[in-house]
């Protein structure tokens, strides 16, 4: 996972416009909450890893194809960033007949990303 796109508004913007993987877009979320693979053991390595997505996730789930993990995924952004998509990069949203559940869990990723991003305040979009 050493080759994840760097964690700004243009991967953001990629995520929206499906110009990043769906694996990419899995793995930046797994990084950030604190999942590191182990290639030499093939195991995950959980010890930084939030103990209720421990617990729930021992092994990272796939965002963009469960249901659940999304959905705690998206319990899991700040109430006051819920909107950041659309407050900070002026997201407007699909369009009718141009999207469907995989679309919708991008952007719950690219949202839960960019609100990581602010917190951790790692790139000046305040």
């Amino acid at each position: 996972m050493s080759n994840l796109p760097p964690l700004n508004t243009e991967t953001i913007w990629a995520i929206l416009e499906d110009k990043v993987d769906d694996a990419i877009v899995n793995q930046m979320i797994w990084h950030y909450l604190g999942y590191r693979y182990h290639s030499s053991t093939e195991t995950w390595d959980t010890s930084a890893v939030n103990p209720e997505w421990r617990h729930e996730y021992p092994q990272p789930p796939d965002f963009i194809d469960s249901r659940p993990a999304i959905v705690k995924l998206t319990r899991s952004i700040p109430s006051e960033n819920k909107q950041l998509l659309k407050q900070k990069l002026g997201f407007k949203g699909y369009k009718i007949g141009e999207f469907g559940p995989r679309q919708t869990r991008r952007a719950t990723a690219a949202n839960w990303l960019l609100s990581y991003l602010q917190q951790t305040d790692n790139e000046n979009i305040l």
